[in-house]
This record gives structure tokens, C-alpha cells and sequence, in this order.
């Protein structure tokens, strides 16, 4: 006898009643991707993990044999500089470079 899985009411959306007072002073920062081809091993984390999609896997091939990723054409300018990259990659092959506006 399997047990009963209750059903549950959609999530109203929530409109907030205020908003933060240094709302206009905040900046969302902007990075450049780096990354160290000869470490990477292909495990695809930094692509999977990227909340902007920047990171996509090249065609070209590392002198290990591995694939290594590239930055998609088009959205250099899309990284927010969150470092989920950098904090998710086993061999330390790709760093963020945050810019000033």
C-alpha cells in the first residue's frame, strides 16, 4: 500500500509592498571569464552551473585530449561575476576577472 501524496495549491506570486531604499544605488557587477585550457577536463560543471548561460563547450581540444569551454559568442557581456564557476570547478582551471563600470 503506497501512501497517499497530498496535493498542493499553486504558489500565489507575491508582490512585495515595499521596496529597498538603495534600490537605484545598486549595481549588478560584470566579469570576464578566464579560464586555464591545459587543466580542464571537460566536466562540464562551470556550463551547468552558470545562472547566465555565458559558458557553453567548444569544439577545440585541450593537449590532454579534452574539450575545455568557451564563452558563447555574443554574451561576453552577460557575466554577473557570482564566481559559480570558479567556486565549482574541481581543477581550478577558470577564474572571474570582476570590471568597474
Amino acid at each position: 500500500m503506497t501512501p497517499a501524496v497530498a496535493s498542493s495549491p499553486a504558489i500565489p506570486m507575491v508582490k512585495f509592498w515595499r521596496k529597498p531604499l538603495d534600490l537605484e544605488e545598486q549595481v549588478v557587477p560584470k566579469g570576464i571569464v578566464h579560464l586555464i585550457v591545459e587543466r580542464c577536463k571537460e566536466c562540464e560543471f562551470c556550463i551547468e552551473f552558470c545562472p547566465k548561460d555565458v559558458l557553453r563547450m567548444s569544439e577545440r581540444f585541450n593537449r590532454k585530449g579534452y574539450r575545455f569551454p568557451e564563452v558563447v559568442p555574443g554574451k561576453e557581456g552577460d557575466c554577473i561575476a557570482c564566481r559559480h564557476c570558479e567556486d565549482i570547478c574541481p581543477d581550478l582551471c577558470i577564474f572571474i576577472e570582476e570590471v568597474k563600470r
